[in-house]
């Protein structure tokens, strides 16, 4: 294991299943490094070696692979990935799970723990340019803005990430979900996403009050670049309410008038809500507008 800003440790004995952490080592690991899963930081550990293993397949990682993962905590999933990967980097912005990953992972040569904020650094510095593929258990409290931060980077391949059930049900909401929102819309113009395995709340430490999902988001070709923050900002506005109709949302973005022209062009009835409309029309609209580049 190669660190970046880690801190010395004492290398002690971890209890695995096939080189897996244990319910017990997780436990063992908190106590010995004086650690406590902080609520604050969404932090909940994977305790079952099974569900470890099924996540992996899941991601089809092979071996010329390079992983990127926000947030490995103790290194139970770090452990299951750099059994195939060539390569693991692994960013951590708990000073004391550090200590912790240079016991559980220290003896790999193919894993590399940044002690960093994953939102104040760009994927692509962390790969050094190389395209990876993000493959973790996010934090509960940021895992939207992490998700983010990730496919806005070009060296990052896909995503495939862990989740709130909620929250990757809304990512991945169509048209007319009832959890469709501004960031299921930013989602789906930048990927292709769907919820591909259901992780239930109890192989978690602690054991958190909701169940998980896997998310896969495959970038599209045809991502917006250019007129992305024009487009995230009028998808926004869109939403803004979501109670309220679109007309109602955009009336004070531009003249009555030409909204009615632009909707009418667009195939959009302005008294529908945001969530009732696909993206692709969403992005009409925006066209109409001149919001960007027709």
């Amino acid at each position: 294991m190669r660190t970046t800003s880690l801190l010395d440790a004492d290398r002690r004995e971890v209890t695995t299943i096939g080189d897996l952490l244990t319910p017990s080592a997780v436990r063992r690991l908190l106590a010995t490094h004086g650690l406590a899963p902080r609520k604050a930081a969404g932090q909940n550990f994977v305790v079952d070696a099974n569900t470890v293993r099924r996540i992996v397949a899941a991601a089809e990682i092979d071996a010329d692979d390079t992983v990127l993962e926000i947030g490995p905590g103790l290194g139970s999933l770090t452990l299951g990935l750099a059994e195939v990967a060539r390569r693991v980097v692994a960013v951590e912005i708990d000073a004391g799970m550090v200590r912790a990953l240079a016991e559980t992972v220290g003896d790999l040569p193919n894993v590399e723990v940044v002690h960093a904020d994953a939102l104040a650094v760009k994927p692509s510095q962390l790969v050094a340019g190389h395209p990876a593929r993000l493959v973790a258990n996010l934090p509960y409290n940021v895992a939207t803005p992490l998700m983010m931060h990730a496919l806005l980077d070009e060296a990052v391949r896909d995503v495939f990430v862990m989740v709130q059930r909620e929250v990757g049900e809304r990512w991945c909401a169509p048209p007319g979900h009832p959890l469709r929102a501004a960031v299921s819309v930013k989602v789906d113009l930048l990927a292709d996403a769907k919820v591909v395995l259901k992780i239930p709340r109890t192989v978690f430490h602690p054991v958190p009050n909701v169940d998980s999902v896997m998310v896969r988001l495959r970038r599209r070709a045809d991502a917006p670049t250019a007129t992305r923050d024009e487009l995230f900002a009028f998808v926004e506005a869109a939403f803004r309410q979501r109670r309220k109709t679109l007309r109602n949302n955009l009336r004070d973005r531009t003249d009555p008038d030409a909204l009615e022209r632009a909707a009418e062009a667009a195939g959009i009835d302005l008294q529908v809500r945001a969530e009732a409309v696909p993206t692709d029309r969403l992005v009409a609209l925006a066209r109409e507008l001149g919001v960007v580049a027709g």
